[in-house]
């Protein structure tokens, strides 16, 4: 061992005096307080540089050490200095956060000089460090920006408004109140208010083929090729130092598919996978299910009956019927052998507050390989937001919604946009012809296929309000297909299309489509047949009942819970298991996501990056077959 530690000895100095010989560098005397940013700074070039010449300074430096400083960067680029900000929290100190961020305090003092007069206090924007970040240079190159939310904290100051705050920081009044409710009865002096505002990140493309990126600290191979979207081999392949490991300061090649400069969603259609026939069980995993039981709510003195309780409390009955699904994935993956570990904590909140913070503070989650939840999505982003240092994925199971972007959330509920679009797209794909029935209540749905659609065609309505079936019999074209939209609140006036679509059927091929099932179509005015006969178009998030294993699944249901699953219970196995196989997926659930579609007992999953938003692209189109049953659009 000591022969192998001098053979290395030797090679370095070999190589030092290689370097020194060609003098291709020059010395730099360490003054007091510089830090390796600072001294980079100042030669115009990456810590990288710095380090690859002087390996020990990965160690700290000190006043007085000697650096070697190459005359030529790896890279000809040209860089700025950009300030790393910290918001102060409870309890920590200058000492802590030096540590935190491997600089001295006398650097935080300097840096922060006028902040830090009357001490250190919570809520405060503190510099921390240098960030150095590519500029534009004398060579051919297009700049991207990425945007990105950033969550910070301000202090009330005497005499502050909203709209000076909103002003100061470019956000609006209504954002603020969102955040920070209370703001709302006015502002009171000292208070510390939440907020978030887009930022944007500039990314250099140096060519057609390649982009540069700066490794910024305490980032890991994990959370770079999560956020590049990109593999480990393909960084390594462009570039061979990180095969030595990552460094701050590197300057790395980047093909153009990198996802950071992607400027549009981007779908690629994807094979169905098996993942049980890929998974990996060498590794024991950890689970988290934050799931909205709400129990501190529930008296367990109350003589009220479950029943009863779970009549007047729809959330608990949604919690409690998602979580017996989650619990058969859970089972089932025990029974493939799975080494898993899981952990269910209860969500309490209320309209303006919840416990995320402090379930998160309480538990570690520093191996946590993925968390489903919460259902709602304020919720579910605040927690990928406390999780995004670790990179943790999380799951929002239940909600359509989508807002904020976080490289580490994963929406599971297709939108109703992605719904709109896999209709819209069957319509172009068969060359339909699209008429609209819209009532007159229903203005906004008008605007919107309008907007969406502008190849859809709108027949007129008589002064009773009925349809002018001279006209809507006009805008149907023969030897085409006909895609009659039907959006109305009255029974009446679906009874009369449907009739009269029926009736033109012989003479056109026509099919009735709803943009969603609503109440009204189960009026017992309106018969089944019309439905049946007219084959019932609509987009969906989930399918029925179709093969064996659905079946399987169904039947097991119905033995241990007495009763067939909801839609809730499905929705719980399908996330919980999909979840489970991806995370025992080489390169875990975010590398899955990015090239693996799977379909289960109701739902597919096929995630896409949609500038930002990871949204599941899972939607199918189901119509009402003349057997009475409904079937998957193939």
């Amino acid at each position: 061992m000591r022969i192998f530690k001098l053979l290395i000895l030797f090679f370095f100095f070999v190589s030092c005096a290689a370097k020194v010989k060609q003098e291709n560098f020059l010395r730099h005397n360490v003054g007091k307080g510089e830090t390796i940013y600072q001294i980079s700074t100042k030669y115009q070039i990456t810590p990288f540089d710095i380090y690859r010449l002087n390996p020990d300074a990965k160690n700290g430096i000190q006043e007085g050490t000697v650096l070697l400083i190459p005359k030529t960067p790896t890279a000809v680029v040209k860089t700025e200095t950009k300030n790393i900000i910290h918001e102060v929290k409870a309890k920590e100190t200058l000492y802590s956060i030096a540590r935190e961020y491997q600089v001295t305090v006398p650097q935080l003092e300097e840096w922060n000089s006028e902040l830090l007069k009357d001490g250190l206090k919570k809520g405060q924007e503190i510099i921390v460090g240098k960030e150095i970040l590519p500029v534009n240079e004398n060579y051919l190159e297009v700049q991207n920006t990425k945007n990105t939310i950033e969550t910070f904290s301000h202090k009330i100051q005497p005499q502050e408004t909203l709209y000076g705050i909103s002003k100061k920081y470019g956000i609006t009044i209504e954002d603020i109140i969102a955040l920070n409710p209370d703001a709302k009865e006015g502002l009171k002096n000292g208070t510390i208010l939440t907020l978030k505002r887009k930022t944007e990140k500039t990314v250099t493309e140096i060519n057609n083929d390649t982009t540069l990126y700066i490794v910024k600290p305490k980032q890991t191979f994990y959370s770079l090729t999560r956020e590049l979207n990109i593999s480990k081999e393909e960084l390594v392949a462009l570039n061979p130092d990180l095969k030595d490991g990552l460094k701050v300061g590197m300057i790395l090649k980047l093909p153009n598919t990198a996802g950071i400069i992607k400027k549009d969603s981007i779908y690629i259609e994807k094979k169905v996978a098996n993942l049980l026939e890929t998974i990996n069980k060498k590794k024991k995993r950890n689970l988290v299910l934050l799931l909205p039981f709400n129990l501190n709510k529930l008296d367990s003195n109350s003589s009220t009956s479950l029943k009863q309780t779970l009549k007047e409390n729809p959330l608990l009955n949604l919690s409690l019927e998602f979580y017996s699904g989650a619990m058969m994935a859970i089972d089932s993956a025990r029974v493939l052998g799975l080494p898993l570990n899981v952990k269910i904590l209860d969500v309490e909140s209320s309209r303006t507050s919840s416990n995320i913070s402090k379930l998160i503070l309480e538990n570690d989650f520093s191996n946590v390989d993925a968390v489903i939840g919460p259902f709602q999505n304020s919720l579910a982003e605040k927690t990928a937001e406390l999780l995004l240092k670790d990179s943790i994925p999380v799951i929002s199971p239940l909600s359509k919604e989508v807002g904020m972007k976080y490289p580490n959330l994963y929406n599971a509920v297709p939108t109703e946009d992605y719904m709109m679009n896999k209709l819209f797209s069957h319509f172009k794909k068969n060359n339909g012809n699209v008429i609209a029935v819209v009532s007159a209540k229903k203005g906004s749905t008008k605007e919107y296929l309008i907007s969406r659609y502008p190849e859809a065609q709108f027949p007129e309505f008589n002064t009773k309000g009925g349809i002018d079936t001279d006209k809507l019999k006009s805008l149907l074209v023969k030897d085409k297909k006909n895609f009659v939209i039907v959006e109305s609140e009255t029974t009446s006036q679906i009874l009369n299309v449907t009739n009269l679509l029926i009736k033109l059927k012989s003479d056109f091929d026509i099919q009735l489509v709803v943009l969603k099932l609503y109440d009204t179509l189960d009026f017992e005015e309106i018969p089944m047949t019309n439905l049946t006969e007219l084959n019932m178009l609509f987009p969906s998030n989930r399918k029925e009942i179709e093969t064996e294993s659905d079946k399987i699944f169904a039947n097991k249901y119905l033995k241990e819970n007495k009763t067939l699953p909801s839609s809730a219970a499905a929705r719980g196995f399908d996330v919980t298991f999909d979840t489970i196989l991806r995370i025992y997926q080489e390169g875990g659930y975010a590398k899955s996501v990015q090239t693996q579609k799977t379909e289960y007992f109701e739902n597919t999953f096929d995630y896409v990056n949609d500038n930002g938003n990871i949204i599941n692209n899972g939607v199918y189109l189901m119509y009402y077959d003349t057997d009475y049953s409904i079937k998957k659009v193939n």
